[in-house]
C-alpha cells in the first residue's frame, strides 16, 4: 500500500490551498493529477506539491490519478486529510510495512499479484464480472451462463465439469469456498466490489495453498468524511434490467454501507431466464485507536433457468436452443444464500495486532434436472484468527504473521424422480424419493509467514500451511447391508512456500517463488456410483516454480510485468462419466503446466485533460499430460483438456473532460475438447466497448450516462465447453455453451453526496 498524505499547509494569495502527496517513505510523488468533476484542476510538482485555487471550497470531492497507483475518489475536508490508495499491481518498496495493524483483506504476498479494481469493473457492463477478471493473464473464466462459471488459473480447474473448484476465495476476508472446495462468485453483485486480488498458484500461505490459487474479493465503502446515496439503472438486450441502490457513510469512528441490487435477464437461449436480488451490509465501529469491530451480511436470492450444453450440430444450426431434455423439463436452479461474519481487531501495540472473525453461511439449493430433482441445503460456520507482528531485522522492518482457520459445514441433499415427461409440457414434477444423504465436512488450516529484509534490496518471505481435512458421509435413505455410510480422514498436508524479491531500483524488481500446493477430492469423487468408498483416492499434490520481473518507466507511466512458471501436479484427479449424473473419481497420473505471462500498460494525461491508456495482457502456455492412462487408453503427452494455448486481452481507454471511452478485445485460442485431443473448439475473438459521460449538476449531485456494445462484430463462439462429453443412447455429445451474440446495454447512475 502507499499513503497519500494531503495536508492543507497554508493559505496563499488569500484563499489558495496547497497540498502535498508522498508515499509511505515520505518521498514526494510528482505528476499526480487532481481531478474535480472529471476535469484536471491541478497536478503535483517535483516536490509533490499541488495547489487549488480559491474558488474551491471544503468539503471537496477530488480524484487522485497517477500511473503507478490506483485512482480513487476522496473527500478533502478540514477534518479529513489522510487517505490510503493501493499501488498499481502490488508495486512495493522495501521499506513498506508488510502487514498493517488492520483487518486483513489482502494476501500480503511480497511478489506481484494481480488486481481487478472497481475502475476496471466499471469499464464493462455491470453484469459482466467475468469479462473484467478475464483481463488477468493466467486466468480464464468460462461462462456457460450468468450462474455457470468455471474459473481456470494456469490450467488448474479445467477438468472441473461444472462450477469452480481447486481455488480458494474470500469476501472481505471471510471464506466463500464451501467444505467441498467449490466457489461461486456469481452470487455477488459486481457493483458492490471495490477490488479483486488474484494470487496465481499456491503462494498465499495464510489463505490456503490450493493449486489454482486464491481470489480475494472486497466490497466498496465510503472514504473518510464521505456520505453518499447512489443509484444505478441499466437496460440492455434480451430483457436485461438491473437496478442498484447504495447508501454509505464514514465518520471518525464508524462506517456504514448498505447496498441493494435487483437484476432480470430473459436470456439469449431458450430456457435461460435469470433473476437475482442481493442485499449487502458492511459496517464497522472503532471503540478507540486499539479496538475495531465489524459486521458483514450478504444475502442473495436468485432463480436461473438452465439451457445446458448442446451438440456441435445444434450449435451450428441454432445456438439459441436449449438442450432438448433440459428444455422439456424446464430445468432451473433456485438459490437462497446467506453469508454473515463478525470480525474484531485489537492492537496490542503499534506493531502487534490480532484480527479474529467468526462467520456463517447458508445455501438453500433446489434444482430440477431431466434425470432427477436435487434438493439440498448447507449450513456452514467457522472462525479465522490472524496475528501480525512487525519487528526490526538487520535495521529494517520485518514481519511475522500466524494464525488458523477452521471451517465446517453440513451438506444435506436429496434426489427425487423428475416426472416431467408426464406433465404435457408443464415442466418438472417431483416423484419418488431416490436418495437422502448428509455430508459433514471439516477443514483446518494452520499457517505462519515471516518476511525478512536480507539486505537493503533483497527481501525473503517464508510461509508454511498445514491442512487437515475429513469427510463424513451418512446415507439416510438406505439401511441394512446396502447402507453407504462412509468416512474419509485425510492425512495432514504440509505446504511450504518461499518468495524472494530483489529491488533492482525504485522502478524495477525481480522475483522468484517456490511453493507446494494441493487439492482434495470431494466426497462424491471418493464414492463410486454404488456408494463404495475408494480409500486409495488421494489429493492432488503439486510444486510451483515461478520467476518474474516488474518495472516502470517514463515517470511510471509505463508498467510492464513478466512471469514464467512451471507447475507439476501428481495424482491428477479425473472424473470419469458413467451416467447422466454419475462419475467415478480416480487419481489418473501427472500433468505439467508451464507458461509465459505478460502485462503491459501505458497512461498519459495531456495538459488539456485528455487521458490515453493502451494496455495488453497475454499468455502463452503448454499444459499437458505427462503420465495419464485411462483404462486401456494412454493420453500421455497430450494437451490438457479445456485449456487454450494462448489468450490475449488488450484495449484502449480514452478520457477527456466528462467523457470516457473504453474498448477491449479478447482472443481465446483453440482448446482440446477431449483427452484424446481428437476434437478442438474453434479459436475466437470478441470486441467490447463502452462510452460514459459524467456531469456534476451541483456540488452534491452528479449524473453519469453510459452505453456499450458487447461482441460488436457478432462473433459466433462457445463461451464455455464441457470436456469429454458423452452422448447416451446414440445422441451426439453436447460440448458447447453458446456465447452471447452482439448485444447492447445502457444506463444512468446518480450520486448525491452530503
Amino acid at each position: 500500500m502507499a499513503i497519500f498524505i494531503l495536508t492543507t499547509v497554508q493559505k496563499i494569495h488569500a484563499q489558495n490551498f496547497k497540498g502535498r502527496v508522498t508515499d509511505e517513505t515520505n518521498t514526494p510523488l510528482s505528476e499526480v493529477a487532481i481531478f474535480w468533476n472529471s476535469k484536471m484542476i491541478s497536478k503535483t510538482d517535483v516536490d509533490g506539491i499541488f495547489t487549488l485555487a480559491e474558488k474551491y471550497q471544503f468539503p471537496l470531492k477530488i480524484t487522485l490519478q497517477h500511473p503507478g497507483y490506483y485512482s480513487k475518489e476522496v473527500v478533502l475536508s478540514k477534518n479529513s486529510t489522510i487517505f490510503q490508495l493501493s499501488v498499481l499491481e502490488n508495486t512495493q518498496t522495501l521499506e513498506e510495512v508488510i502487514i498493517s495493524s488492520t483487518y486483513q483483506k489482502q494476501s500480503k504476498v511480497i511478489i506481484p499479484t494481480s488486481r481487478t479494481t472497481a475502475i476496471k469493473l466499471d469499464q464493462y457492463s455491470p453484469v459482466d464480472l467475468v469479462a473484467a477478471i478475464n483481463e488477468t493473464p493466467g486466468v480464464y473464466i468460462q461462462s456457460g451462463a450468468l450462474n455457470t462459471n468455471r474459473i481456470v488459473i494456469r490450467g488448474v480447474g479445467s477438468r472441473t465439469l461444472y462450477g469452480t473448484n481447486k481455488i480458494r476465495a474470500y469476501f472481505n476476508g471471510i471464506p466463500i469456498t464451501n467444505g467441498a472446495g467449490s466457489t461461486a462468485i456469481d452470487a455477488f453483485n459486481s457493483e458492490d466490489i471495490t477490488d479483486i486480488e488474484v494470487v496465481k498458484g499456491p503462494k498465499a500461505t495464510q489463505y490456503g495453498t490450493n493449486l489454482g490459487g486464491t481470489l480475494l474479493l472486497n466490497s466498496k465503502q465510503a472514504s473518510a468524511g464521505e456520505t453518499y446515496l447512489k443509484s444505478s439503472n441499466t437496460l440492455g438486450s434480451y430483457g436485461l434490467m438491473k437496478n442498484s441502490i447504495s447508501v454509505a457513510t464514514a465518520a471518525n469512528n464508524s462506517t456504514f454501507n448498505l447496498n441493494y441490487d435487483h437484476m432480470e435477464f430473459d436470456g439469449y437461449r431458450d430456457n435461460s431466464r435469470y433473476e437475482r436480488s442481493t442485499v449487502l451490509l458492511n459496517s464497522s465501529y472503532s471503540f478507540d485507536e486499539k479496538n475495531v469491530i465489524g459486521l458483514l451480511f450478504n444475502y442473495t436470492d436468485y432463480n436461473a433457468q438452465i439451457p445446458s450444453s448442446i451438440s456441435k450440430t445444434a450449435f451450428e444450426e441454432d445456438p439459441t436452443q436449449a438442450a432438448f431434455t433440459w428444455g422439456t423439463a424446464q430445468g432451473y436452479e433456485d438459490n437462497k444464500q446467506v453469508l454473515a461474519g463478525l470480525h474484531y481487531t485489537h492492537l496490542f501495540s503499534k506493531n502487534f495486532s490480532n484480527t479474529t472473525a467468526i462467520f456463517y453461511n447458508y445455501l438453500d439449493h433446489y434444482e430440477p434436472r431431466p434425470f432427477n430433482i436435487l434438493d439440498e441445503f448447507t449450513n456452514g460456520y467457522g472462525m479465522r484468527t490472524l496475528f501480525a507482528k512487525d519487528f526490526i531485522f538487520l535495521d529494517n522492518k520485518a514481519n511475522l504473521s500466524f494464525g488458523g482457520e477452521f471451517y465446517s459445514d453440513q451438506f444435506n441433499w436429496k434426489t427425487k424422480e423428475n416426472l416431467y415427461e408426464d406433465t404435457n409440457g408443464s415442466g418438472s414434477l417431483e416423484g419418488t424419493l431416490l436418495s437422502n444423504n448428509i455430508e459433514n465436512r471439516n477443514n483446518l488450516n494452520v499457517f505462519a509467514t515471516i518476511t525478512l529484509p536480507i539486505t537493503e534490496k533483497l527481501k525473503a518471505q517464508l510461509g508454511v500451511n498445514i491442512n487437515k481435512t475429513n469427510y463424513d458421509f451418512i446415507d439416510v435413505f438406505t439401511t441394512g447391508v446396502n447402507n453407504r455410510d462412509a468416512k474419509r480422514n485425510f492425512d495432514p498436508i504440509f505446504a511450504p512456500n518461499l518468495n524472494v524479491l530483489y529491488q533492482l531500483n525504485s522502478n524495477a524488481n525481480a522475483y522468484v517463488n517456490v511453493s507446494r500446493g494441493f487439492n482434495y477430492p470431494s466426497i462424491e469423487e471418493t464414492l463410486t456410483p454404488e456408494g463404495i468408498i475408494n480409500p486409495e483416492l488421494g489429493p492432488e499434490i503439486g510444486f510451483n516454480y515461478e520467476v518474474g520481473s516488474e518495472f516502470y518507466a517514463f515517470n511510471r507511466a509505463l508498467h510492464l510485468q513478466f512471469s514464467a512458471y512451471l507447475l507439476d501436479i501428481d495424482n491428477l484427479l479425473v472424473a470419469e462419466r458413467v451416467g447422466d449424473d454419475q462419475y467415478i473419481g480416480r487419481n489418473a497420473g501427472k500433468t505439467e503446466h508451464k507458461g509465459l505471462e505478460l502485462s503491459m500498460s501505458y497512461v498519459h494525461t495531456f495538459t488539456n485533460g485528455l487521458m490515453v491508456s493502451p494496455y495488453i495482457n497475454a499468455e502463452i502456455t503448454q499444459h499437458r499430460f505427462i503420465d495419464f492412462v485411462d483404462r486401456t487408453a494412454s493420453y500421455s503427452g497430450n494437451d490438457l483438456t479445456g485449456v487454450p494455448k494462448e489468450k490475449v486481452n488488450g484495449g484502449l481507454r480514452l478520457g477527456l473532460k466528462n467523457l470516457s471511452l473504453n474498448t477491449n478485445a479478447l482472443h481465446i485460442g483453440a482448446m482440446p475438447l477431449n483427452d484424446a485431443n481428437t476434437l478442438y473448439s474453434d479459436a475466437y475473438t470478441i470486441f467490447n466497448t463502452k462510452l460514459s459521460y459524467k456531469s456534476t449538476i451541483t456540488d452534491s449531485l452528479s449524473v453519469e450516462i453510459n452505453a456499450g456494445v458487447n461482441n460488436f462484430t457478432d462473433e459466433t463462439y462457445a463461451s464455455s465447453i464441457l470436456i469429454n462429453a458423452v452422448g447416451f443412447g446414440g445422441a451426439e455429445p453436447r460440448y458447447y455453451y453458446p456465447g452471447l451474440p452482439r448485444n447492447w446495454f445502457g444506463g444512468v447512475k446518480i450520486e448525491y453526496a452530503l
